[in-house]
């Protein structure tokens, strides 16, 4: 607390400014004023005479400014000696279906180039994901593309466009009507962005469904229709739908229909170098996982 203090007085002391102190060390003139004032108390003397909103140093402050700097450059020193550099760090969010179908990949070719930076993975809805990114809680989000225009400061780029497939129990014959008609409905939620193309899909076909469950997960809705539950329409390709033996995909009447996955992020990021390299190796995979589909 006290180096902080000391560092604020240096700051002062240098621009002849609280203001200028507040700015350059990212605090409010207040805050400096307030550190100020409890250092003089400590010190027990005045460190700047202050005239309205001009201050300049004291006598005693002129005196005090070289062995405050002094005490502040031996400390970064200790600092510096103890320490060893910490290692690059980025936060990546990422909906369900992400995290296992696409990001496994990505960061498996990731690694190979940027084997020195860790990665923190958080999992999210994409309404949630897309809020932390703009609040830089997060440095990138791959999530559903938002139905509204993203804010302007935040940068889209788009990955795969995801179709969404109709999925039964392995054995189950017939046309998708003939399976909607004959098993319970699994429901992709209807408030997700995900979901909510699914309820369109079920208005345009004119025919109710015998509704069992609703949930969020397409790769739960494809455990539940593997156990036999039920039929359902999910996106197929992250959770690879096509590849598991216990399900049969049931073409959907009418035009196909996708969603769009891709990356959020701050154009101007820090560390915009390797999330760069991140969305690249995010891109491969996702043409990798488009071609399976």
């Amino acid at each position: 607390m006290v180096i902080r203090y000391l560092q604020t007085f240096i700051a002062a002391a240098r621009g002849s400014s609280f203001s200028a102190a507040g700015a350059r060390l990212g605090l409010t003139q207040s805050a400096v004023s307030t550190q100020i004032k409890r250092l003089e108390e400590d010190l027990g003397c005045l460190l700047f005479e202050r005239a309205g909103k001009s201050v300049r140093l004291s006598e005693r402050g002129r005196q005090l400014l070289p062995e405050a700097e002094h005490i502040v450059q031996r400390y970064q020193a200790m600092r510096g000696a103890s320490r060893q550099p910490a290692p690059m760090a980025i936060t990546v969010g990422a909906i369900s279906t992400a995290q296992t179908g696409l990001l496994p990949g990505a960061l498996r070719r990731f690694r190979l180039s940027q084997p020195a930076v860790h990665v923190n993975v958080v999992p999210g809805m994409s309404s949630q994901l897309l809020t932390q990114v703009d609040e830089q809680e997060l440095d990138l989000a791959v999530l559903i593309k938002p139905n509204l225009n993203l804010p302007r400061h935040l940068k889209w780029t788009a990955l795969m466009r995801e179709r969404y497939v109709g999925i039964a129990p392995r054995g189950t014959r017939g046309d998708w009507q003939a399976v909607a008609a004959a098993l319970p409905f699994i429901r992709y939620n209807r408030k997700s962005h995900g979901g909510h193309l699914v309820d369109q899909f079920l208005r345009r076909l004119s025919s109710g469904v015998d509704e069992f469950m609703e949930l969020d997960e397409p790769a739960v809705i494809l455990r539940m229709v593997r156990e036999g539950l039920g039929c359902a329409v999910i996106p197929g390709a992250l959770v690879d739908a096509a590849a598991d033996r216990q399900v049969r995909i049931v073409e959907l009447p009418g035009p196909p229909f996708f969603r769009e996955i891709g990356v959020v992020a701050h154009p101007r990021d820090a560390n915009e170098t390797v999330l760069a390299a991140l969305i690249d190796d995010m891109r491969e995979q996702a043409v990798e996982l488009e071609a399976r589909a």
